[in-house]
């Protein structure tokens, strides 16, 4: 189907899909079986295409006839639509946050805002506690068992573990 009928199917217009192509919100365009290009190998260009970069690593998208929206297309942008309405964000902030999921360096510049305002833990810390807390857990020891002169343990000392407990017998 077309771009309007699509529209109009979504409860959006037009314009809003293409600002969502723009954004990269909509799922790439898959040409058709049998599909061929137009005479002399030229294809018509495409408004959502004029302007639009690739992504680092990404080949120039072909410009390509209007188009055409399936069942699978209308449930992605039906689904970010939902999202966006949930969340209450902008079609903008939903491409970001794809974006921060898909490249590394975003993801690394995001996570280090959030260490340096306290929405995150910083990574060192929370590392070396989790590898304290498994070699304590693999140890069998409580986390006060480990003291500054060593293991604060009876055979450590050269007795034995039952001469280092106290009697229950009366």
């Amino acid at each position: 189907m077309r771009i309007t009928e699509a529209a109009q199917r979504l409860d959006t217009s037009p314009r809003m899909l293409r600002y969502r192509d723009l954004l990269g919100l909509l799922p790439p365009v898959r040409e058709p079986a049998g599909a061929s290009r137009h005479a002399g190998g030229r294809q018509p260009i495409r408004v959502t295409d004029l302007g639009r970069q690739s992504a680092p690593g990404e080949a120039p998208r072909p410009a390509t006839a209007h188009r055409r929206f399936g069942e699978e297309d209308l449930a992605t942008v039906s689904l970010a639509l939902g999202i966006e309405q949930r969340y209450d964000i902008s079609p903008a902030a939903l491409a970001f946050g794809l974006r921060v999921l898909t490249e590394p360096g975003v993801r690394a510049d995001v996570a280090e805002l959030a260490r340096r305002i306290g929405r995150i833990g910083p990574l060192p810390a929370r590392a070396l506690e989790f590898e304290k807390e498994r070699a304590l857990r693999l140890l069998s020891l409580a986390p006060g068992a480990v003291t500054r002169a060593g293991w604060n343990s009876p055979t450590r000392a050269g007795g034995s573990r039952r001469s280092a407990r106290r009697s229950t017998r009366p």
